[in-house]
């Protein structure tokens, strides 16, 4: 029989053509609500923070709708913007903390900004997933209300901050003990947790009992499209014959005041040729700059401050060695260091002290002082590089070959994506290890990025 329009055979065709269709709309909506993302970090603002910024816009690139929160500061004042596809929330935040009252004023006052505008953003765009960058390990309060939502929280450990906190404060009674119990809450309120080196992934596997599956390591390699060398500009050298360049943060765990020292054992040896540029802001600048003038260093070592990233690629490029003195302790032991990759990318060759990530980072792109003879040692490396230069030239293409073989953030973001895909995925739950299959915290089972029978590359 001929089934004429509106016949019940064509109704059911067109029912079933209707059902697919909604049931496809009812996919691309849940699968665009798993695609939004918050991204808080409280220490700096983006996109001056490199590594969020870099997460942020490869996130946005591979399908994402990204939004970032962070706190407001200089040059970076706009409440809100939407840079390169990004919407970027920037909150009120009082001066950088000095001290343990300054740090928990800081915190605190980052905590209320952070609920009020995580509220805001969730009601205004929505999102899937929580990315906390610490420090400090309070993010997960944050978070905690929206797990409740059905909102996951990846955990970004940018800095371990029992060794931190001890690294400023040289402490371990009441306040290191809170730092131990707010990491311990965090691991255990993450559903995947992001680490920046293997020491990193060890202690979330170890300290904080979270699966090993559900680490992911993803580096803080530079990005080689938009960081690299230029020529060197002379005059940066301040009218002497060798320029010594570091980058980095002013605070005490970094060691600036034995590269003074190291500057005026130089100078005292009758080295007047070399000058020193210290590139960087934070809270020891006041005081490192009053420690250079008493130490008679004006004419021999500057600290510019926080300054655009174009002009600390300058300083480097002109730069013949570039120095991390960060002091040997546990802290630094385990932590990777952005400024060596970034020295390595720029061919610099490294004078650095003997330090488990730093030695892997760099490799042979690096001498090693030994810190039983901190700045005598230090000083004789610098000025053994100095002079020579076919040893710097050799080291420095080592680094820049280890950069984009290994090191540089191309090679991070498959990891990054990875975290990404298991946070959302049915199978995820909290990154807790508990009593789990002991296999899962066997590293040789797992790579860099936890997906089991792929080994890692470092």
């Amino acid at each position: 029989m001929t089934v004429c329009p509106g016949s019940r055979g064509e109704q059911e065709s067109q029912l079933t053509t209707h059902h697919d269709r909604s049931r496809l709309a009812y996919l691309n909506f849940c699968m665009n609500v798993k695609k939004k993302v918050l991204i808080i970090v409280e220490n700096l603002p983006v996109p001056f923070d490199r590594r969020v910024w870099k997460e942020a816009r490869s996130l946005h690139q591979n399908g994402y709708a990204v939004t970032v929160l962070c706190p407001r500061g200089k040059s970076y004042r706009r409440g809100h913007e939407v840079i390169e596809g990004v919407h970027v929330y920037r909150h009120p935040m009082p001066s950088e903390g000095k001290g343990l009252v300054g740090y928990l004023f800081e915190y605190g006052c980052a905590l209320f900004w952070q609920f009020l505008y995580s509220w805001w953003i969730y009601l205004r765009h929505g999102f899937r997933v929580i990315q906390g960058c610490n420090p400090p390990d309070t993010i997960f309060l944050i978070a905690l209300p929206f797990k409740l939502l059905g909102v996951k929280y990846i955990f970004d450990h940018h800095d371990a901050g029992p060794e931190l906190f001890h690294a400023k404060f040289g402490k371990r009674g009441f306040f290191y003990k809170t730092q131990v119990w707010l990491e311990w809450f965090t691991y255990h309120l993450s559903d995947v947790v992001i680490a920046t080196n293997r020491s990193y992934r060890d202690i979330a596997v170890t300290r904080g009992k979270v699966n090993l599956s559900n680490v992911f390591i993803v580096r803080n390699g530079p990005d080689l499209s938009s960081f690299h060398g230029i020529p060197p500009n002379p005059a940066l050298k301040y009218g002497k014959h060798y320029l010594v360049g570091y980058v980095g943060t002013m605070s005490l765990q970094d060691g600036l005041e034995i590269l003074l020292d190291v500057a005026s054992l130089i100078m005292t040896q009758g080295h007047k040729d070399v000058h020193f540029t210290c590139v960087g802001g934070g809270p020891g600048l006041a005081e490192l700059r009053r420690v250079a003038r008493h130490k008679g260093l004006e004419d021999m070592v500057n600290f510019t401050g926080r300054i655009p990233d174009d002009e600390m690629i300058e300083i480097l490029s002109t730069a013949d060695v570039c120095v991390n003195p960060d002091k040997p302790c546990e802290m630094n032991d385990i932590s990777t260091m952005v400024k060596i990759m970034e020295y390595m990318a720029l061919a610099k060759p490294i004078v650095q002290f003997e330090c488990k990530e730093g030695r892997f980072s760099a490799q042979s792109a690096s001498l090693y002082a030994d810190p039983r003879n901190a700045v005598a040692d230090f000083a004789a490396k610098i000025l053994w590089l100095l002079d020579n230069p076919d040893e710097r030239t050799k080291m420095g293409v080592a680094g820049r070959r280890r950069v984009e073989t290994e090191l540089s953030w191309d090679h991070s973001v498959k990891s990054l994506l990875a975290a990404y895909e298991r946070a959302v995925s049915a199978s995820a739950g909290s990154a807790f290890a508990g009593t789990n299959d002991q296999r899962n915290r066997e590293g040789s089972e797992l790579g860099e990025t936890g997906t089991p029978g792929v080994a890692g590359h470092d």
